[in-house]
């Protein structure tokens, strides 16, 4: 996971898929997107670097994903 310059923290889609193991590999993940089989906010999303942030909305065939960001204080217990 990674922090915008702002603070905001985000995901990369690819680096999502395998945390929600929707694939095992980054080379699945690549495929997947690349093949257009991947939707963000409803929209086909080609590139595996996108930033994903909380509320975010990922499809994959039947699998629909909604983007959560643990806050520091979630962390910090």
């Amino acid at each position: 996971m990674g922090v915008t310059s702002t603070g905001e923290p985000f995901i990369k889609l690819d680096q999502f898929l395998k945390w929600q193991q929707v694939v095992q590999s980054g080379g699945q993940a690549k495929q997947l997107i690349q093949n257009g089989d991947v939707e963000v906010n409803g929209e086909m999303e080609l590139r595996r670097g996108r930033k994903l942030f909380a509320g975010d909305v990922v499809a994959v065939d039947d699998l629909v994903f909604e983007v959560q960001m643990a806050t520091t204080a979630d962390t910090e217990e």
